[in-house]
């Protein structure tokens, strides 16, 4: 039995001997996080603080962006093309995580190409005039591949 208490006391030891790496994401979003139409992009932004792991990432997903049309034939004419919709979202990448734990992030959507049949003829040419946005978007923060935050924006 002593033999045991002896075992069982080393190895008490030994785990607070050798403490164990923070795994706690204590990430979060500072403040209100904004996002607005500018034109054919949706561009989101905010600040994080409290960054405390080796990479981290924002995301924002959510949104539905109708784009508007127009065509252009050969001859110069111009006429509105077919209006198309389509899942709007944004991603930082892995960022390495700053000394001082804060990161001010400004996010843009990729512009859309008119897909093809956007015009009545494939030598028109289709371009993309503005996109209306609507839905409700979500900024997600990911410390280590582990969401640390999340915040909702209406449009």
């Amino acid at each position: 039995m002593k033999r045991y208490l002896l075992l069982l006391a080393a190895a008490a030891v030994a785990a607070l001997a050798f403490p164990s790496i923070a795994s706690a994401q204590s990430g979060h979003f500072v403040g209100n996080q904004t996002c607005t139409d500018i034109g054919t992009q949706l561009q989101c932004t905010g600040k994080v603080a409290g960054l405390g792991g080796t990479e981290f990432e924002i995301t924002v997903s959510g949104a539905t962006g109708t784009a508007s049309v127009t065509c252009r034939n050969p001859a110069g004419n111009v006429a509105p093309g077919q209006a198309f919709s389509f899942p709007a979202g944004a991603s930082s990448g892995p960022l390495a995580t700053p000394q001082n734990g804060n990161y001010t992030y400004s996010l843009a959507t990729l512009a859309p190409s008119a897909p093809a049949g956007s015009c009545p003829n494939r030598k028109w040419t289709a371009t993309v005039d503005d996109v209306t946005f609507t839905g409700t978007v979500t900024i997600t923060l990911t410390e280590d591949g582990v969401v640390s935050d999340t915040f909702t924006v209406v449009l």
